[in-house]
């Protein structure tokens, strides 16, 4: 008897709780497909449920509207936690006050916040004969023959590419900028530089033995902005 008596009162307030906040049932998509579940049961399987049919379409839409914005969001902050690491690496290059100095920064604490596994500096000289005293100031340094970065860049395409920033997931097979270290890497960005009038083309490279490092179809803003920053740089110190 006292059993009897208690679930009509249970019952009345979980309908009164309902009744107050329809929420607690509305927003929990699970028991909403259960209860259209059993809606469309009891009216048999000749009936069409347009409400039915409609919310199964609304949630399809919402699950889809939600791994987009999902997707958002973790592009909105990689792409903070990328320029976050640019601009600590812009930091850290203009710390030094010699030439040098620069360099091996360069192929240290910038490769290292980069997360880059080699960085090259290219430079085109009409004597491009391996310069002992180069080599002495860093192994970032590579002096090459006038034409060297065009056909870098384009891979040996007969058409040289005007792009300022390439991002590929292949590495020229030459030894001449990475040594026996070619082998070991996956995939590179290159970055044409504008060193000022009367001065010859540059090129500053970045490799990574990590394949989805650099690949075409990734952002290259932020490289671009690098590049920028390096030009300057570099022509203060060429001046």
């Amino acid at each position: 008897m006292a059993e009897t008596a208690v679930k009509p009162d249970g019952l009345e307030e979980f309908r009164a709780r309902i009744k107050s906040d329809p929420g607690l049932v509305l927003d929990d998509k699970d028991v909403m497909r259960v209860l259209v579940s059993a809606s469309e049961r009891g009216m048999g399987e000749n009936i069409v449920d347009l409400r039915g049919l409609a919310m199964e379409r609304l949630e399809a839409r919402l699950d889809r509207l939600e791994e987009t914005h999902r997707a958002v969001i973790a592009a909105a902050y990689e792409n903070l936690s990328g320029t976050n690491q640019i601009h600590r690496a812009i930091l850290r290059m203009l710390d030094p006050d010699q030439f040098e100095d620069f360099l091996r920064n360069l192929g240290s604490d910038v490769a290292e916040i980069l997360r880059v596994d080699a960085i090259k500096l290219v430079l085109e000289s009409p004597a491009a004969a391996p310069d002992p005293a180069l080599e002495r100031i860093s192994k970032v340094l590579c002096v090459v023959e006038p034409g060297f970065i065009d056909s870098y860049m384009s891979a040996g395409r007969a058409q040289p590419s005007g792009r300022q920033v390439i991002l590929r997931q292949s590495i020229p097979q030459t030894d001449q900028l990475y040594g026996p270290r070619s082998a070991e890497l996956r995939s590179e960005a290159c970055m044409r530089l504008d060193l000022g009038a009367q001065r010859m083309g540059g090129l500053l490279v970045m490799a990574s033995d990590n394949p989805h490092m650099f690949k075409p179809g990734q952002g290259t803003d932020l490289l671009a902005f690098f590049a920028g920053i390096f030009e300057r740089s570099m022509r203060r110190w060429l001046a």
